[in-house]
């Protein structure tokens, strides 16, 4: 679980610095992520959505797959923002395919950090929001 207050705050505000790229013309649901990586690099990630919305891509999973798609392979925390028209009103937690994503990659205690300013927000851990979950140590 991360602990480094200041690094909590770079990452919510770093978060909060994406929403304005996200790509939601359909449901004006902006989302904004933060992820660091165990080496301390930050990964970014807005939502974007498709017309076939089957297509559409979270903000998690933007950063994630960012990362993983620069070598990296362990994190430490992830921040997400959200909220209609960018403008944040009240946590947003990831779906159940960016849990799943991220059970793919993190350890049961990889912290979430839900935020609604750089001052407001719950950390919490993989394992509290996604128990079970079917992961490589299923198969």
């Amino acid at each position: 679980m991360i602990t480094d207050e200041k690094m909590i705050r770079t990452l919510i505000q770093e978060a909060i610095n994406m929403l304005p790229k996200a790509y939601a013309p359909y449901s004006n649901f902006h989302v904004g992520a933060a992820l660091l990586t165990k080496t301390g690099k930050i990964y970014r990630g807005v939502n974007i959505e498709n017309a076939s919305y089957g297509l559409c891509n979270c903000a998690e999973r933007t950063a994630i797959f960012s990362a993983v798609k620069e070598g990296e392979r362990e994190f430490e925390a992830i921040c997400i923002v959200g909220g209609p028209k960018g403008e944040i009103s009240d946590l947003c937690p990831p779906c159940g395919a960016c849990r799943q994503v991220m059970s793919e990659f993190c350890k049961n205690d990889f912290s979430i950090i839900l935020a609604r300013s750089v001052e407001d927000y719950e950390l919490h851990t993989l394992g509290e929001l996604f128990p079970l979950s079917f992961n490589s140590d299923n198969l």
